[in-house]
């Protein structure tokens, strides 16, 4: 979502650490670009001006570093500034545990901005955490909303709360917070109605069931699209309910990100949660210092090694390396990497995440990597599990026939066969080389630092 941006402050970046010396007027300079870079992200013009002035403020007023140099310095302190614009630290739901009775949480929001979806993508969230939660479907106007929400909750295989027909949400928070109680529910999460604009109706219904179940949380479901319009869009839901933070949604959309930068500085509540696509799982905790750095260019190492922990069976990336130690890399084995690494998400989000990557892949064509990935594994899938375990006997009858199954060809297959053969040499090389520093290590562990070196 903040290609457009980032793109735009790494350039400018790239001229700060030229800087050899620090003025008035290369500073400003450079911030004029920064502000550009802002606004044209629809940031809202206020935001973008008060951020501008702390940056400024501080870059002329500090004393440069001496092992820093100057430009490296004002990019630290934009970076800094960008956390806190976004949060400075992640805020965590008010939920304690231990409770006798459920706590409630309210998602509130415009029509479309993803309420629904948000509510079971969090239910999952909790339930991952060791939460009993349970959904209600409190949006009695547009028709789709509770089959949505009872589709999510038996997706997810957690309880969900309905009554249709019903028009009178009072009615139905009574009756989601007896079966809470009768249940053992610890959290009752309501999927609110929204509407186009708001208006005056939805804001008394809101307010009367917010009073009825007394949430520990409201929540504003802002849609990342919204621009500067999320401004007020936040203020009126803010001065109605008291919202305690946002979840941002469609993360993964071309939107310019100006409800990100600007919805903190304005409410000065916290962005809690973001929606990142459109699977249940695409759905993560928002880190104000890991956004700031993905939005400069600096990557989110963090975050991609949780993603990698996430998806990664620990048990059976253990028994793979011994399989590797040993020579045994199959195609099989290939197969279970492709699928492990397609957990990770599209290569677009995993290449933002390092360090330089939307830099240095720019002009890459990262949809014809994903395309070959699927040929490779459809590719496998074709074959036997007797040729995916020994490719030799692949002779040209059956290459065809794979690659007519997999609707690919057969050069296409040669050429994965070929790659497969060096990683399979490259594999046992590796083994070898283990096995030779484990022997050596047995007379070598004596001499200072060998048995260190060796991981003994």
């Amino acid at each position: 979502m903040f290609d457009a941006l980032s793109g735009k402050l790494q350039k400018t970046f790239r001229n700060l650490r030229g800087l050899g010396k620090i003025s008035e007027t290369n500073v400003a300079e450079a911030l004029r670009e920064v502000r550009m870079a802002l606004l044209d992200a629809d940031v809202n013009f206020k935001v973008a001006k008060q951020f501008i002035a702390r940056v400024k403020e501080q870059s002329l007023g500090a004393e440069v570093v001496a092992s820093i140099q100057p430009g490296q310095q004002i990019v630290k302190i934009i970076h800094d500034e960008m956390v806190a614009l976004l949060g400075a630290e992640r805020s965590q739901l008010d939920l304690p545990r231990g409770f006798a009775q459920p706590l409630c949480l309210m998602l509130c929001g415009l029509h479309g901005s993803g309420k629904t979806t948000s509510s079971g993508k969090l239910a999952r969230l909790l339930a991952a955490e060791g939460r009993k939660p349970l959904l209600v479907g409190a949006d009695v106007y547009r028709p789709a909303a509770m089959d949505q929400l009872e589709t999510l909750a038996g997706q997810l295989d957690l309880p969900c709360f309905l009554m249709r027909g019903e028009k009178d949400v009072l009615k139905i928070a009574d009756g989601a917070m007896a079966q809470a109680k009768a249940d053992g529910i610890d959290v009752v999460l309501f999927d609110t109605a929204g509407r186009l604009q708001i208006d005056e109706p939805l804001v008394q219904e809101l307010v009367q069931l917010r009073d009825r179940v007394q949430p520990r949380e409201i929540l504003l479901v802002l849609d990342a699209a919204t621009g500067q319009e999320a401004v007020s869009v936040a203020t009126h839901f803010d001065d109605a309910l008291g919202i305690t933070g946002a979840i941002l949604t469609k993360l993964d959309g071309d939107a310019r990100g100006g409800a990100a930068l600007s919805f903190r500085e304005v409410t000065g509540k916290p962005v809690k949660f973001a929606g990142i696509g459109e699977k249940l799982d695409d759905f993560e905790p928002f880190h104000p210092d890991r956004m700031a750095s993905r939005i400069l260019g600096m990557g989110d190492v963090v975050s991609l090694v949780e993603k990698a922990a996430e998806a990664v069976d620990e048990e059976a990336a253990l028994k793979l390396e011994e399989r590797m130690k040993k020579g045994q890399f199959t195609l099989e084995d290939f197969l279970e990497q492709l699928r492990q690494l397609k957990k990770l998400g599209p290569l677009e989000g995993i290449i933002d995440m390092l360090p330089g990557g939307g830099d240095a892949m720019k002009g890459a064509d990262l949809g014809k990597s994903e395309k070959e990935f699927r040929q490779m594994e459809a590719m496998i899938c074709s074959m036997t599990p007797q040729e995916r375990r020994t490719p030799a006997i692949l002779n040209a009858r059956r290459r065809r026939r794979i690659a007519a199954g997999s609707g690919t060809t057969v050069a296409a297959l040669n050429g994965l066969l070929k790659q497969f053969a060096q990683m399979q040499k490259m594999m046992k090389k590796m083994g070898k080389f283990q096995k030779m520093m484990t022997k050596m290590g047995g007379g070598m562990g004596a001499m200072p630092g060998m048995g260190k070196l060796l991981g003994r």
